[in-house]
């Protein structure tokens, strides 16, 4: 929104009066010897442009160009499967073990996680691993793993792609595909898995901005992408108490502001099991649509990410409780 004054307007009145009603001034433009115009940002609370028009000082109200027409006009709702949707009412349950580490591993565990509310399986096959000497995943094999377990149980897939050369495989064997923390900003790789024309998860980098959060999101709708969810997993603190730290207010403003389907994965946002219940009720209470939470049926002998998984059990919890 472009708010511009009157050429006898008191600007700093005007200011007082936007900020009164919950608007966010994103900048203050001046032509030479020319009106004011102050530019709301997206970010603010929603106000029907009418009502601004009233205020004294100010001469019109027009819409500013979005450079990010496409994530602007999503919705709140995503198509994950036919019968799988994401978006305002019944929240989703996505859940499954960081990595698939067996056949039988990952068949048992998506029987578990049907029986328990959980309505999407997920899984890695190609995992991103700080240390290099850390589980990796096992590859193609396991997305066939994968899907199978899925099929069998009656849940939807969703895991990472890493590479633009795996898309294809990933596409082939997820119905929802994951943009992981570490590729929020890699660009070749948004617009490859846009390309596969399947909706996407897309986690938000543990130091990017909503801004630079939405562009990418903006990348993978301009390439092709059939929706994006955008999944708050957590950003980098100060504070090693838990591994990141949770944005609820980026959750908030994200469902509640621009309107957009929201998940939230408080496993990566704690790094610690006892954290996770109350972290994913704070979620839905902030305006997610869904949750994505690690849960291994042995977490003591996981591959990765044993001490932040649930078990099953508690799981069925939560979802009860949600």
């Amino acid at each position: 929104m472009i708010v511009t004054l009157t050429e006898r307007a008191d600007v700093d009145a005007v200011r007082r009066a936007l900020t009164g009603l919950g608007l966010w001034i994103e900048s203050t433009e001046r032509s030479d010897r020319g009106p004011v115009h102050f530019v709301i940002g997206r970010g603010s609370t929603a106000v029907e442009p009418a009502e601004v028009a009233r205020l004294a000082g100010v001469d019109r109200v027009s819409q500013a160009h979005s450079k990010r027409p496409r994530v602007d006009a999503h919705g709140p709702e995503l198509s994950v499967t036919e019968r799988v949707a994401l978006g305002p009412g019944r929240p989703l349950l996505i859940a499954g073990p960081c990595a698939v580490e067996s056949e039988e591993q990952i068949a048992r565990i998506a029987l578990k996680l049907a029986a328990r509310g959980a309505r999407v399986l997920r899984g890695g096959a190609f995992k991103p691993r700080t240390s290099p000497y850390d589980f990796q995943g096992l590859g193609s094999a396991a997305l066939g793993w994968l899907r199978r377990a899925a099929d069998a149980a009656g849940l939807g897939v969703v895991s990472e792609v890493m590479s633009e050369r795996d898309v294809d495989e990933v596409a082939a064997a997820a119905d929802l595909l994951q943009i992981g923390s570490r590729n929020m900003q890699s660009f070749s790789l948004l617009k490859a898995v846009g390309r596969a024309r399947k909706p996407v998860l897309l986690k938000r980098s543990m130091a990017a901005t909503l801004d630079e959060w939405l562009h990418a999101g903006e990348y993978l709708l301009v390439h092709g992408a059939a929706g994006v969810a955008f999944c708050e997993r957590g950003i980098r603190s100060f504070d090693p108490s838990t591994r990141n730290l949770l944005d609820l207010g980026a959750v908030a403003l994200l469902s509640g502001v621009h309107r957009l389907p929201v998940v939230v994965d408080p496993s990566h946002a704690a790094g610690r099991r006892d954290l996770i219940v109350p972290l994913a009720r704070a979620a839905l209470a902030a305006g997610a649509h869904g949750l994505m939470i690690e849960v291994h049926d042995d977490p003591a002998c996981s591959e990765s990410d044993g001490a932040q998984a649930l078990l099953p059990e508690e799981l069925g919890q939560l979802a009860g409780a949600s």
